[in-house]
């Protein structure tokens, strides 16, 4: 088998970001040998026996993680450590889409318990049929309790369940009417949790959905042309076929792996970024039956896909959890994991606790300048720390290598943070400083480390690094 190019290790390093969260140059260097389809292949369907992250070894440190309550902190490491973890990184990052999409917030559902069982339901049917999930999505507890169908009754109809199905996860605005919103409202009567307990004194206790037949509104229902004793999952099959379904799915899709859209509320008068991407996956979408699965993979093996290296704001979920998979840490559940439960929130980004339904702005509204400054400073923190086992790792392949000029320096730093291209202005202002020190000098281990620290640093401050 011929030996992975320089370009193809670039591709790789482009596919692990956006369909994981990044690989370092080792892993890089075995996947290319792989070849790219395999390993799309592999991403999209992997094996029953390959494992997600340790949770048996997280819960036997930590226990408190599994079931946090109402304390999100504890449900975010949870979720940060199966992210730096998992062999499984589509699936995850597959999880982390649905988040976005289908935002659910611990800040009303107060039950992180059911806010970390919605993550097992988008593991486990994220990437299958798009139908299906939509049934799981409407019978989840958290869900049920954010958009407060557990208040959707027979006889007092609530329209927020109905409502945002076809504005925020299935067709987007403008493709319905007030009369649609209600008779889908109708529909979902009934559909509700168990058990209705009050917290006190003893906590809160595991939700269940619960159909309830007699509050259930069984009378003629229209919906979208459609006339009928009308259930919520009669009003899911009429939604999945409709193209305004496929294409706002879709360009969901291509707005969180692909490249950068504008914003959602911004869709009804905007163009597609890439209308003929666009237009490949929702045929892909619409062959499949709503397949997920297949629309990945078509998506991933595109020219388009290929062809849009750095044109993604990475968000601060992908930051930290890319970042500390390079460096080392957290492989297993040390005692500081509880710490890095904030750190995306510092960055804009609190998981488990989006600030709307509407999930949050991407693209160039996760930089400000506070963000900006936490989200540098992290990656320099760890990057710089030649402590870390996968800074240590680094700096020996960079020694053995036989790394000695600034240019050396340079190319190699690249290459350990994901074989990442930059421009000219960029390479100037790095080699600036990597002349400074002159050449290597592996003599003294302890400050040729500082100087490839140093170098790290750097580079995790391009706007390389910190797109996706």
């Amino acid at each position: 088998m011929a030996t992975a190019t320089k370009e193809d290790l670039a591709l790789m390093a482009h596919l692990m970001r956006r369909a994981g969260f990044g690989a370092s140059k080792e892993e890089l260097e075995r996947l290319a040998e792989k070849g790219y389809d395999a390993v799309v292949d592999e991403l999209t369907d992997p094996p029953e026996d390959q494992p997600a992250g340790n949770m048996a070894l997280l819960l036997r440190h930590m226990p408190g993680c599994l079931l946090p309550g109402g304390v999100p902190q504890p449900g975010q490491y949870n979720w940060m450590y199966n992210m730096i973890t998992t062999q499984r990184p589509l699936e995850e990052k597959v999880a982390l889409f649905w988040h976005h999409v289908f935002a659910t917030g611990n800040s009303k559902v107060d039950n992180c318990d059911q806010m970390l069982e919605q993550l097992v339901m988008f593991r486990k049917y994220g990437m299958g049929n798009y139908r299906e999930m939509l049934v799981e999505l409407s019978k989840n507890p958290a869900m049920i309790y954010w958009l407060d169908n557990n208040e959707n009754h027979r006889d007092a109809v609530n329209e927020n369940w109905g409502r945002e199905l076809l504005e925020l996860f299935s067709m987007g605005v403008s493709n319905y009417t007030e009369v649609d919103v209600r008779e889908a409202s109708r529909a979902f009567t009934g559909w509700t949790i168990m058990p209705k307990l009050p917290r006190q004194p003893f906590g809160r206790f595991p939700w269940r959905f619960q159909y309830l037949g007699e509050d259930h509104d069984d009378g003629e229902k229209t919906f979208l042309g459609h006339t009928g004793n009308l259930n919520g999952e009669d009003i899911i099959d009429i939604i999945v076929k409709e193209p305004a379904t496929a294409r706002f799915i879709c360009r969901h899709l291509y707005n969180f792996f692909v490249a950068d859209e504008v914003q959602v509320p911004a869709w009804t008068i905007n163009d597609a970024r890439d209308e003929d991407a666009l237009d490949q996956m929702m045929t892909v979408f619409e062959e499949s039956g709503y397949d997920i699965r297949a629309v990945l993979r078509t998506m991933f093996k595109s020219d388009f896909f290929k062809n849009a290296r750095y044109s993604k704001v990475k968000s601060p979920a992908e930051v930290v959890a890319s970042t500390l998979k390079m460096v080392g840490t957290y492989q297993m559940p040390e005692p500081t994991l509880p710490s890095i439960a904030p750190e995306p929130s510092y960055m804009g980004q609190s998981l488990l606790d989006p600030p709307s339904v509407e999930g949050w702005y991407t693209g160039q509204e996760w930089i400000n300048s506070g963000s900006l400054l936490a989200r540098i400073n992290f990656v320099a923190d760890r990057v710089a720390d030649t402590s870390l086992p996968g800074v240590k790792g680094i700096i020996s392949q960079m020694k053995s290598d036989g790394v000695s000029t600034p240019e050396q320096l340079i190319d190699a730093s690249l290459d350990h943070m994901g074989y990442l291209v930059i421009g000219e202005e960029t390479r100037d202002q790095l080699m600036e400083h990597a002349k400074n020190g002159g050449n290597m000098d592996w003599s003294n281990e302890a400050a040729a480390g500082t100087r490839v620290g140093e170098m790290l640093a750097l580079v995790g401050a391009t706007t390389e690094y910190q797109f996706g």
